[in-house]
């Protein structure tokens, strides 16, 4: 009788008739494979419709980076789209930040990836939008500071690349645990405009292209890539190491360890944050020089640009006194002081050759 019993525990606690392949974290239930992937297919779909992130006829960019979060995004999209009729045009969207040994090896699984899901790729990258390779920053900015360059850049270059394509929306493969080190930093930053925001499902309505995250509520164990056997890269970025994100990664793994609901809670605390109507959040606009959206007369992108062009690369990172004033001068005036417009220019392509 016992025996009967431990072999029933074992079956999946949706059908009862295979074993299970994971137990899942939000739920705690032990499932089997087929049913774990149609379980993840309908909870997709279901954000994807109560959140109302789509309309018919929509042109939409997947942000491609060939690794697992966004190969199973342009996947589960791709199957949904075709199974339930969402009427989309889905492409895929990738950014090339020149890092040999990592990107380039990368891109070739997204180029497989075009042909095994029949969407069409388009791939821009940081030498033709800046006139920089992230190899060619590092190199000049070093190890410490790189991230803030490639982040910067990269959420504009999706943006540019996506207004090539003449999409309406852009999908990123953010998943639960990534909102979650989000709220996080943005916490220990005291970054209180960007924590009114991180939560949202999507984001930048107000700007040229907004942003879609239909893998909010999706853990990072459960992004079924290993499980399908999906066409994925895996290497973590060569210069990620040194990202300040990475302590707080390893924090909500510590947590979820200990409590594997604490990634939904952090999230949902984060959609309660109210902020006082009293502060005063910063006013958007364009930026003068490229027109990208941009609090400040210059985009980040370009004071950083800027920087490495005038052989300042620490401009608008460094608290040095001498990057201070130099970006004090170029947010104001959008020049920099005489002495330092005057060094050679090292870079003359500049940012923003694309209109928005």
């Amino acid at each position: 009788m016992e025996e009967g019993k431990r072999a029933v525990g074992r079956l999946c606690s949706i059908c009862s008739q295979r074993r299970p392949a994971l137990k899942r974290p939000k739920t705690l239930e032990q499932i089997c494979r087929e049913c774990f992937y149609a379980v993840f297919e309908e909870e997709i779909h279901r954000v994807i419709m109560e959140n109302h992130l789509f309309k018919a006829g929509e042109r939409i960019a997947v942000a491609a980076s060939g690794g697992k979060d966004s190969t199973v995004l342009a996947y589960v999209l791709s199957e949904l789209n075709r199974r339930h009729d969402y009427g989309l045009d889905l492409f895929l969207l990738s950014v090339d930040e020149g890092i040999t040994g990592y990107r380039d090896d990368s891109l070739e699984t997204v180029k497989r990836n075009e042909i095994q899901y029949g969407l069409p790729l388009k791939v821009v990258s940081y030498k033709d939008l800046y006139g920089w390779t992230m190899d060619e920053i590092v190199k000049v900015i070093g190890l410490k500071n790189n991230c803030t360059f490639c982040g910067v850049f990269r959420r504009q270059a999706l943006d540019r690349g996506a207004a090539l394509l003449k999409v309406d929306k852009l999908v990123t493969g953010h998943n639960a645990d990534d909102m979650a080190e989000t709220v996080l930093l943005n916490i220990l930053r005291g970054d209180i405009a960007r924590l009114s925001r991180c939560t949202f499902i999507m984001t930048g309505e107000d700007g040229p292209i907004p942003r879609c995250k239909p893998f909010k509520y999706t853990y990072e164990k459960e992004i079924y890539a290993y499980f399908k056997k999906l066409d994925y890269f895996s290497t973590e970025c060569i210069y990620s190491p040194n990202a300040y994100r990475g302590f707080a990664r390893e924090f909500i793994k510590d947590l979820e360890r200990i409590r594997p609901q604490a990634i939904l809670d952090i999230i949902r605390s984060g959609e309660d944050f109210r902020i006082s109507s009293s502060t005063r959040m910063p006013d958007q606009g364009t930026c003068e020089r490229c027109g990208y959206i941009s609090s400040q007369k210059l985009c980040k992108a370009c004071v950083l640009l800027e920087g490495l062009n005038r052989g300042l690369p620490k401009l608008g990172i460094s608290r040095t006194r001498e990057a201070i004033n130099g970006s004090e001068r170029l947010h104001k005036t959008g020049r920099l002081p005489k002495a330092e417009a005057e060094r050679p220019i090292l870079q003359s392509k500049p940012c923003g050759n694309l209109e928005f």
